[in-house]
């Protein structure tokens, strides 16, 4: 890998000599004191032509496994046998990675709206250069994620699973669960799915943290797609773990305030009418039981006890 970074604002693929990977900064916008924030890409051209998949990790800035994910994949690339070309992108939300936050300074979800405004607030802006100089560059997109503050995951794949080519990515992946969710308007997914871009999201984890164990299985999922679009000549590694299909899944929220325990764990399979939490308030009372309303897997789950009336409890995969 070239270790000297160029800074740029235009991402042009060619300007990567073939294989070669060379790492740079992009110029999106400027803060209030005219100084450029720029994000990371990463860019590995293989000696011969072929596809371009995008890789993106901390569309919010506290869900940091994707990140170790790109980084070594990208450590162990031998360009010499690639045909085609690696976008990574390991950190997407600048301001709100330095803050250590889900949401850009502005208090804005960026994966809510997607693809953003040429003329609108800030999120906006950094959202719609973000798509225009980066995601338009590729064909294939792999999205990685982690839970939020607060919540843990199982390593899950959200995938439009009646669609050939990213149904293919989403079981390359070797997950333990994959839920059938059309893209979302204004989710990076969807952005990229409107372009034409097949896409996936990969939910690596929990957040504020590096786990070695999700973050391999995170790098071996990638390197089968890379696999399965012939970027590589590796062969496709074979989950020895069953994957959980899902036809939906939706979150459970209490609907009254208190300290809430979360009775089951992921991967869990519950039944109908199963107790899976008990809502108490602080002198250590009951408020409320609360129970399956239908068969189904933890997909993840909250284990912040603090919660106020509508916080999360699970969420529940349907099969």
């Amino acid at each position: 890998m070239n270790n000297t970074i160029k800074y740029i604002n235009e991402l042009n693929i060619e300007d990567t000599l073939k294989n070669s990977i060379q790492c740079y900064w992009l110029k999106l916008t400027s803060n209030a004191l005219g100084e450029a924030i720029s994000i990371p890409i990463m860019v590995a051209r293989g000696k011969e032509e072929g596809p371009v998949l995008g890789l993106t990790a901390a569309v919010h800035g506290n869900e940091l496994n994707g990140i170790s994910v790109i980084q070594r994949l990208f450590k162990d690339l031998d360009t010499d046998s690639m045909k085609g070309t690696i976008v990574g992108v390991p950190v997407v939300n600048i301001p709100s990675f330095i803050m250590g936050e889900r949401v850009f300074n502005d208090g804005i979800d960026i994966n809510r709206i997607m693809p953003g405004k040429i003329n609108g607030n800030a999120s906006e802006v950094y959202s719609n250069r973000f798509i225009n100089k980066i995601i338009k560059k590729v064909d294939y997109l792999l999205d990685l994620h982690t839970a939020s503050f607060g919540r843990v995951n199982s390593f899950y794949i959200r995938s439009d699973m009646s669609k050939p080519m990213t149904k293919q990515f989403a079981l390359l992946q070797g997950a333990e669960i994959i839920v059938h969710t059309p893209p979302s308007d204004g989710t990076l997914r969807g952005a990229a799915e409107e372009l034409g871009i097949p896409s996936i999201t990969i939910e690596v984890g929990n957040p504020h943290s590096f786990q070695k164990k999700i973050i391999k299985s995170g790098v071996t999922g990638v390197h089968n797609v890379l696999s399965y679009l012939g970027i590589i000549p590796d062969e496709i590694e074979e989950s020895k773990n069953g994957t959980v299909l899902c036809k939906k899944s939706y979150w459970l929220y209490t609907d009254e305030g208190g300290l809430l325990t979360v009775h089951v764990d992921l991967r869990d399979f519950v039944k109908k009418e199963e107790h899976i939490a008990t809502l108490r308030d602080v002198f250590g009372n009951i408020i409320k039981k609360y129970y399956a309303p239908e068969e189904g897997i933890i997909v993840g789950k909250s284990v912040n006890p603090v919660n106020q009336s509508g916080g999360r409890i699970i969420h529940l995969g349907i099969q």
